[in-house]
């Protein structure tokens, strides 16, 4: 199968019932929280989606839509909460687009926003250390590992796309 582009859309409130199907998966969620998210874990991280898309009208959560018109998944670039000198991309997609170059298609159309807009703020990918398909896709993309260990009770690696010249 030949995928030839995607396209990035902000969500919107009215969004919900397209993001909640996604986000239940066990399978789709196994390497973001362990396990798909309920109802009310699923509003939750929704609204609080919401209002990060209503801060910055070009960077936020999207939803991703294949060159059909079919939702595939989502993605985010977005400031990191931890570090706000940084951005953070990431991305989730139904479990019937894995291993078709969408996660390829992904990453460079957040990495190509990042650089347009931001092009000397470094941007970070944070995975489960299990997930070896998401950290290759990242090191694809010249990202390093730099941190490896339990963050919020979840196993978690930090990788890393340095952008910033360090004066030091």
């Amino acid at each position: 199968m030949t995928v030839e582009s995607i396209s990035l859309t902000k969500y919107v409130e009215s969004d919900f019932s397209t993001y909640y199907p996604l986000v239940k998966e066990d399978n789709v969620m196994k390497y973001i929280t362990g396990k798909g998210l309920t109802p009310e874990e699923a509003r939750k991280k929704f609204d609080s989606m919401i209002e990060i898309n209503a801060k910055d009208a070009k960077i936020g959560y999207f939803k991703v839509y294949s060159n059909a018109g079919e939702f595939i998944g989502d993605a985010k670039l977005e400031w990191n909460i931890l570090d706000s000198s940084q951005l953070e991309i990431g991305y989730i997609l139904k479990e019937v687009y894995w291993g078709k170059g969408y996660g390829s298609m992904i990453c460079t159309k957040l990495l190509s926003l990042a650089e347009e807009l931001f092009s000397t703020v470094d941007i970070i990918g944070i995975i489960d250390p299990d997930n070896a398909a998401s950290k290759r896709l990242l090191e694809k993309f010249g990202f390093k590992s730099y941190f490896i260990g339990v963050e919020d009770n979840l196993p978690t690696e930090k990788l890393m796309l340095k952008k910033s010249i360090d004066l030091d």
